[in-house]
């Protein structure tokens, strides 16, 4: 065993509470595909003794032990396990009685039994080292009451449960073991368990883990409690804590016959080493405190900073080691999981480059895909767009926004985790004249649709009130069944009820779908969002990019369209293709709805509602477009190709300054 866990076990097993075993078996597994030993034979006998050292030897080797005895086919091996958090007298104990009852209960010569605290197997043939998943649900779970809100429990269950697999799996000294605890509802918190077996890979632990919580998801998800119980992993939840709060502390016998003195010797030189480790810890951080906070880098201090709004907004739950959680409307993954699920952040798994970082392509421990958005370190940019984004699209749900699943942060890294889009982004299609053609006139209107209604939910249907300022096709995500997905809420502001404009200093977005009031004087409003929207119609309808359009007759895509709408040759403004197969009404009446959200004055620009209903509707009678926004050029900052290059994924942002 290594030395870090047993010397861990020598100090520690001491200073644990004594947790009572429960007196009857969880579950008995007596194969039916191995043979039944003879009793008073030589397998009878060898079994007999390796149970006995078993009993022995485990509370003494970290409550891990495996042993073999015998020869030839009589050889017997045999394989303990203790839970961690327990001492080193209840895992004796625990081990001696799960001894007695899988001796007295069965006679094959392969078996195994689970208590709560232990679980004791044996063998005729070799199994260390190896993973087998066979699961089991112990009679006790069908005795659960069933909890109210069962999805939403559910949900936060196997988010505490798949992060504890990460934690029990890779966390040092990799004792195959994890607790922890999450709120859902109020003062109500769940309660988890997770234990491999010490002798398999992490990668195996992993694999039954993951097997695991499948079954305990099957199983329990609804109820109050569970347990799912196998060869090499064990997963428990509970709305009680039914662990000690030491749960890292392992077990360890305290004595050894006729070497006594030697191991107190060992404890107490252990003991002193880190009593005074921690004390000199203690003391350089209460120096550093005193000295103020000149000291502190930025790494730290954009660290305090994220976790102090963080915590209030979304309802963070912090351990007193500043180790972040959860929140009840977004949870947090642990770096390290999110380095394995992207093997690293490796260039293989990199799905492009965006103006505030790189996103990569990440399969999580439960085999969801996820794209992760990883922001350029040590940017202050980053890390206002990285609150911004959390705090945001954290409270908002609906089908036509990308869903942010979780996020991280630790140091400099700053992570968001979202829905992968296999279909990438609309300007993947648009400006493809390849992919373009994919694409029937009926697919791209229902797109349409969806980004209005995404729009509409954010304006006037959400707990808050949402300018997104920044909506362009590289934003719009497509799913597997091409249904629009709203992205990039780094930019967004929240208004107030009653708010129906507001200015800044700070203008950004991207040039060429800017609403000409926002752009030249910082003023944005939900009409600066239906410009937005108007340009992307005309792009999608006529296949050219707004940002890049100019000929000697128009300087803007709008223009250029308004200038065939007035003369009534709107028809040469549709990409051909979809005049082939298309009905041509339905998308000129898509391109006068384009036009008047383009216009110039922004109340003569319809609402998002007005949108939603014009667009659904063929019946209703529009407006005639009055002159679009059209305003110089060279009043914006040009566009840096660099910074806004849209990404497979359409996870990226553009900032344009005023000059």
């Amino acid at each position: 065993m290594d030395s870090l866990p047993v010397i861990l076990f020598m100090i520690l097993s001491l200073l644990l509470p004594a947790t009572v075993s429960g007196e009857d078996p969880l579950s008995t597994f007596c194969s039916a595909d191995a043979s039944h030993y003879t009793p008073s034979s030589q397998f009878e006998s060898n079994l007999k003794q390796l149970l006995k050292s078993l009993s022995f030897n485990t509370s003494i080797s970290g409550g891990f032990y495996n042993d073999t005895i015998g020869t030839s086919h009589d050889k017997v091996y045999g394989q303990t396990l203790c839970r961690w958090d327990v001492n080193f007298r209840v895992c004796q104990k625990c081990v001696s009685d799960a001894s007695q009852e899988i001796f007295n209960s069965c006679k094959s010569t392969d078996a195994m039994i689970w208590y709560e605290l232990c679980q004791v197997r044996y063998s005729y043939q070799m199994f260390f080292s190896s993973m087998s998943y066979t699961g089991k649900y112990p009679d006790q779970n069908n005795q659960q009451k069933n909890v109210p809100d069962a999805h939403y429990f559910g949900d936060v269950l196997m988010y505490l449960m798949r992060n504890l697999s990460g934690k029990s799996v890779f966390t040092p000294p990799k004792n195959m073991f994890a607790t922890g605890e999450i709120e859902f509802s109020g003062n109500r918190t769940i309660y988890g368990l997770e234990q491999c077996t010490r002798d398999i890979s992490e990668s195996d632990c992993n694999n039954c883990l993951v097997s695991a919580l499948e079954d305990l998801s099957s199983c329990c998800s609804s109820h109050q409690g569970g347990t799912v119980v196998s060869r090499n992993c064990n997963v428990r939840f509970e709305l009680y804590r039914f662990f000690n709060d030491t749960s890292s502390s392992p077990l360890i016998h305290p004595y050894s016959k006729g070497d006594d003195s030697k191991i107190w010797k060992v404890v107490v030189t252990c003991a002193s080493t880190i009593l005074f480790a921690v004390l000199v810890l203690l003391c350089a951080v209460h120096f550093r405190r005193k000295k103020g906070l000149k000291h502190v880098t930025d790494e730290e201090r954009s660290e305090h900073v994220l976790l102090h709004d963080l915590a209030s907004p979304t309802e963070v739950t912090i351990t007193e080691e500043g180790v972040l959680l959860t929140s009840e409307e977004l949870p947090f993954v642990d770096v390290a999981t999110i380095k394995i699920a992207t093997d690293d952040f490796s260039d293989s798994n990199k799905l492009g480059q965006g103006g505030f970082g790189t996103v990569y392509k990440g399969v999580l421990p439960d085999g969801r895909e996820v794209a992760v958005k990883r922001l350029s370190r040590k940017s202050w940019q980053g890390l206002e767009e990285f609150k911004n984004e959390v705090i945001l699209i954290a409270k908002l749900q609906h089908r036509n926004l990308v869903r942010l699943l979780a996020c991280g942060f630790e140091g400099e890294e700053k992570l968001l985790l979202y829905e992968y889009m296999p279909n990438k982004s609309l300007d993947t299609f648009i400006f493809d004249s390849q992919r373009r053609a994919e694409l029937s006139w009926e697919t791209y209107h229902n797109i349409i649709k969806g980004i209005a209604r995404g729009l509409l939910y954010l304006h006037e249907d959400s707990r808050l009130r949402i300018i997104h300022r920044d909506l362009k096709p590289s934003n719009v995500l497509l799913d597997h069944g091409m249904v629009a997905k709203i992205s990039d809420f780094g930019m967004a502001r929240i208004f107030c009820e009653n708010q129906n404009t507001a200015n800044t200093k700070r203008v950004v977005g991207t040039y060429g779908y800017m609403a000409p009031e926002y752009a030249m004087e910082g003023l944005f409003s939900v009409k600066s969002d239906v410009f937005s929207f108007g340009v992307i119609m005309l792009e999608i309808i006529s296949g050219k990019r707004n940002s890049r359009f100019y000929t000697e007759h128009a300087k803007t895509l709008a223009a250029y369209a308004w200038n065939l709408w007035k003369d009534g040759k709107e028809v040469e403004f549709v990409e051909p293709c979809l005049l082939e197969s298309s009905p041509t009404k339905e998308i000129l009446r898509c391109m006068h709805i384009g036009l008047l959200c383009v216009q110039e004055d922004p109340e003569e620009r319809p609402k998002m509602s007005d949108v939603v209903v014009l667009v659904g509707s063929d019946s209703i009678e529009l407006p005639e477009p009055k002159k679009p926004a059209i305003f110089a050029a060279s009043r914006i900052a040009p566009i840096d190709e660099s910074t806004s290059s849209p990404t497979p994924n359409g996870l990226t942002l553009s900032i344009i300054l005023p000059r």
